[in-house]
């Protein structure tokens, strides 16, 4: 019998919570097949079986939170080739669409799809989920909320209010109580510590996004076809920031002690919101990168993250970070600094306003920007003329080409 155990998880992380089994007890696994996902502050760790056999024991359940070293569950080598199911597990319904918990739940459902679910009076129960280990994704709620009702179920169709419905007799309840991932706790933690631990102050600025607009559109094409890169808007915000750093350094340091660290690099930090919670995986050396380069890696980035493949060397060592939420339609906003970075770009929406162009009243793409900083070491005035250039590149985006 050989017992399962939590792995080293990476620097400084000692716990994780169990997000996914992919083995039911009593099932066959061979070696180096996944058997249970571990979910830390930062990515997702597979724990793989040592060994073929048989999954005997699960000593802790999904959402269980757990430390290095801790006994997951115990393998039998011995029983390879055995049933493959136990009599719990074959009284589950067959062919089903994911691996069902041992703990006799039958459906696992996203914290945004149940709260989605909630709002709009839709049973989950009923959902196909297809998302990772068939867990119930906001969009299945979405794309269930907008099919016709397959049977008589009178209810949801007649009810275009359902906040003032009459509740079910079997509907669970008003409210929902679910206990933090690992990861989210990390996340209140470390925004906590960076609200207590630095002097928190934001600058804004606007810039007219027409220049860059207009590039874009010029080479987005051309740029796909020659170099496999779609370009987005977000590589010129990020090599904007760049330059904009090198002639600010401060704005990219690090207090220690009682001595400011001053980086002759730019680990270049893009937030990224996901099902499992905020993570902000950088582009490393940035400052040596052209905007192609820069858009690759961040597309790169992206799709680790979407596919939960992030590693640690991704999410560590990252000196400056910039947060978009104009994808959301954030019109401003105050970031708070990822700690112990200093500062942090925030970047809004864009949408046609009114501006004062040499004297005349004309309708520009506009956006807000705002730089949070870190005022014990950043002064004001840095942290203005910070925003002053990046404003400027964004507004001349044929001047990063040559700087």
């Amino acid at each position: 019998m050989i017992e399962l155990i939590v792995p080293p998880l990476g620097e400084s992380i000692v716990e994780a919570t169990i997000s996914r089994w992919t083995k039911a007890e009593g099932e066959s696994v061979a070696q180096g097949e996944t058997l249970v996902e571990l979910e830390t502050d930062k990515i997702t760790v597979e724990v793989p079986a040592p060994k073929a056999g048989v999954l005997r024991r699960r000593a802790k359940g999904e959402g269980d939170v757990v430390t290095v070293g801790e006994s997951l569950g115990e393998l039998d080598e011995s029983g390879v080739g055995a049933a493959t199911s136990t009599p719990a597990a074959a009284a589950a319904a067959p062919a089903a669409a994911a691996p069902v918990p041992a703990t006799g739940s039958a459906q696992r459902v996203a914290p945004s799809a149940q709260r989605l679910a909630a709002e709009a009076g839709v049973d989950t129960a009923g959902i196909a989920g297809t998302g990772r280990g068939g867990v119930v994704s906001k969009p299945d709620v979405v794309s269930a909320m907008q099919a016709p009702a397959a049977s008589a179920a009178p209810a949801p169709a007649a009810a275009p209010r359902p906040a003032v419905a009459a509740p079910s007799p079997s509907a669970a309840g008003r409210e929902t109580r679910e206990k933090m991932t690992t990861r989210r706790k990390r996340i209140a933690e470390n925004l906590l510590l960076s609200h207590h631990s630095t002097a928190h102050l934001t600058t804004f600025n606007e810039i007219d996004m027409s220049a860059v607009i207009a590039l874009r559109e010029r080479l987005k094409e051309r740029t796909e076809k020659e170099h496999g890169v779609k370009l987005s808007f977000m590589p010129f915000f990020a090599k904007a920031a760049v330059m904009a750093l090198q002639s600010y350094p401060v704005v990219n340091a690090q207090i220690d002690g009682e001595h400011i660290v001053y980086k002759h690099y730019v680990n270049l930090g893009i937030a990224v919101a996901s099902e499992q919670g905020l993570v902000v995986p950088n582009v490393k050396d940035a400052q040596a990168k052209g905007i192609l380069d820069i858009g690759r890696d961040i597309a790169g980035l992206a799709k680790r993250a979407r596919d939960n493949k992030l590693t640690m060397d991704d999410l560590t060592g990252g000196s400056f970070t910039i947060t978009n939420g104009g994808v959301f339609g954030s019109l401003i906003s105050t970031p708070i600094i990822n700690f112990p970075q200093v500062a942090i770009l925030g970047l809004h929406k864009t949408q046609d306003r009114a501006v004062v162009v040499d004297g005349a009243v004309v309708v520009r793409p506009m956006m807000y920007i705002a730089l949070s900083y870190d005022h014990r070491i950043i002064d004001g005035q840095q942290a203005v003329l910070f925003l002053v250039r990046f404003k400027e590149y964004m507004e001349d985006p044929a001047s990063m080409l040559v700087g």
